[in-house]
């Protein structure tokens, strides 16, 4: 059955066989009254059991700084891109608000980030106040030759001078799906896919951006300039901001194909070129910090540092997803399938996203809102036994053997529908039905998601890729690895790498210095494989048919 996707063309779930600104009226946001700020804590991540001892560290290292949405974390890489260092880490909570609010304020998350480093200083002697080698690292490691960072994507802050005067916003934030049926007026949906990679949706800028303009619009007339948190930090600690073409790529107003700012779609917005970042590259670092921080991070104040790179780019490349022999599929708070690979001219099938690494480097790919956000959520709620238990219990069970149906939308649906508004439903109850039959139906779902992500980037790439899984929301669940092998109908290859993200931001940064020749060069290994089971093909190709038939009379509803 057929529903209405996001270019007004109508979109099957599940497909399986056998630079002006308009007149539009400027304005901002200011944190709503009833925002909750919950209280941060600040932890050193336990030491990584696969971290080299000193003397069998080499160099160049590279520092990578990881900002996730719940979490800030620094870790040391060598030239191997082994970790050389504990992991420094600092959670942190974004405020949400009832009506789908998810921001923080910029400048308490660049206290975070440089918290975190202010740790890592520590730990390598060169605190403020300490010396123990200027311009080395602790525990009898050489010089830290490198800065690299990873970001969530689709983040956005306005800032007037060199100040902050909205709240970051992240990708989750619903709000902005108010103004997309406008946005839909402006822009032709389709033409803006196809060049910028980005349907039109509440995680975009497009839509973030006329959603400031209409909510507030005396702060947005003083918003100078729109950018991401990492641009934010180097505005900060350098005097000017730095916005890779990764990080550019999945905002929504980046040409994919050009490597540029996409004049058609900032003409028909609120918003001037001359109000982005000029876009530059991985290869491009910057050095020279700030007098202030130069003299809080010495161990810091001579390396080079590189400009912030998205997250999901980062996470293919540390687990050794660079081209298109393995395809990564993450499982985290939320979920994302993704293939990496060069290319100079590609098409974008619908329902699906293309971002850039860098500039010689797509990622296309599909992410879902819900992943391991699901499996606590199930566990909470329903009040289920201890993990192992319930993972022991939930690998006992037959596949789609509860006669439940279940649409996994807890926080709403991305790839491939994109629609804001859905929400989870569950049909096929009795009196009989108990919490881990919920359970095992919710992730079949989501597995049912993933495989509609999966035949979509088959109709481009076809079948040749191993797919690599990673993300412990998944890999800490045998029973959840076997149900996406049987649904995907492919074997599923668990990642070993530990801290994949970072790893793969350090990798960039190796490899534009000139210290690794080649991103595939450097070794992901791979753990244990999950095989299909033939057995239950059918019985899950029945049950994908049902979900689609749900997902279908609900959306057109």
């Amino acid at each position: 059955m057929i529903t209405a996707g996001p270019h007004g063309a109508r979109t099957r779930l599940y497909h399986r066989s056998g630079c002006q600104a308009s007149s539009m009226p400027r304005d901002p946001i200011q944190p709503s009254r009833d925002s909750t700020q919950l209280p941060r804590t600040a932890t050193r991540a336990p030491r990584d059991p696969i971290q080299p001892s000193p003397d069998s560290t080499q160099s160049p290292l590279v520092l990578a700084i990881d900002i996730g949405t719940s979490s800030v974390r620094a870790i040391l890489f060598d030239r191997t891109a082994r970790i050389a260092s504990p992991a420094f880490q600092k959670t942190y909570d974004m405020d949400t608000t009832p009506d789908g609010g998810v921001h923080i304020d910029a400048d308490r998350l660049a206290a975070e980030v440089a918290s975190v480093l202010d740790d890592f200083c520590a730990w390598s002697g060169q605190a403020t106040g300490v010396q123990a080698g200027a311009g080395h690292a602790g525990d009898g490691h050489g010089a830290i030759d490198g800065v690299a960072m990873t970001t969530f994507w689709h983040n956005v802050v306005g800032v007037e001078g060199d100040r902050a005067v909205t709240p970051l916003i992240s990708w989750a934030d619903t709000r902005p799906g108010t103004v997309i049926p406008e946005l839909g007026e402006r822009l032709d949906a389709a033409s803006t896919h196809g060049r910028t990679g980005c349907v039109l949706h509440a995680s975009y800028l497009p839509a973030k951006i006329c959603w400031f303009a209409r909510t507030d619009p005396e702060t947005f007339a003083r918003v100078e300039r729109w950018m991401s948190i990492g641009e934010y930090l180097f505005l900060k600690w350098f005097g000017a901001p730095a916005c890779s073409v990764s990080m550019a790529s999945g905002t929504g107003l980046f040409n994919a194909h050009r490597c540029d700012w996409d004049d058609e779609t900032l003409a028909a917005l609120p918003v001037a070129r001359d109000q982005l970042t000029p876009v530059t590259d991985v290869d491009e670092p910057v050095r020279g910090l700030k007098g202030e921080f130069a003299s809080r991070w010495p161990a810091l104040a001579g390396a080079s540092w590189y400009p912030a790179i998205g997250d999901g780019a980062c996470n293919n490349i540390g687990s050794g997803c660079v081209d298109e022999d393995r395809i990564a599929l993450m499982v985290g708070t939320s979920g994302a399938m993704r293939i990496m690979r060069r290319a100079a001219e590609f098409t974008i099938p619908d329902g699906l996203w293309c971002y850039r690494s860098d500039r010689r480097r797509i990622l296309m790919g599909g992410a879902l809102s819900n992943g391991g956000n699901v499996y606590g959520w199930m566990r909470d709620t329903l009040r289920l036994a201890d993990e192992q238990r319930v993972e022991r219990d939930l690998g006992g069970m037959a596949p789609d053997s509860h006669g439940l149906t279940v649409l996994p939308f807890w926080a709403g649906e991305r790839s491939p529908g994109w629609h804001d508004a859905a929400r989870a439903a569950i049909t096929g109850m009795t009196l009989h039905t108990t919490p881990l039959d919920v359970m095992r139906a919710s992730l079949e779902a989501t597995a049912y998601c993933f495989a509609n992500i999966h035949d979509r980037l088959r109709s481009i790439w076809g079948d040749t890729g191993e797919i690599v899984a990673s993300g412990a929301g998944l890999l800490q669940s045998p029973a959840w690895m076997q149900m996406l092998a049987d649904v995907l109908e492919r074997p599923i290859t668990a990642s070993t790498v530990t801290e994949a993200s970072s790893r793969g931001a350090a990798l960039l940064a190796l490899e534009a210095s000139g210290a690794l020749e080649d991103l595939a060069a450097a070794p992901a290994p791979l753990g244990k494989t999950f095989e299909p089971d033939p057995a239950n093909r059918d019985r899950y190709r029945e049950a994908m048919k049902r979900q689609q038939d749900l997902y279908d009379m609900m959306m057109d509803s």
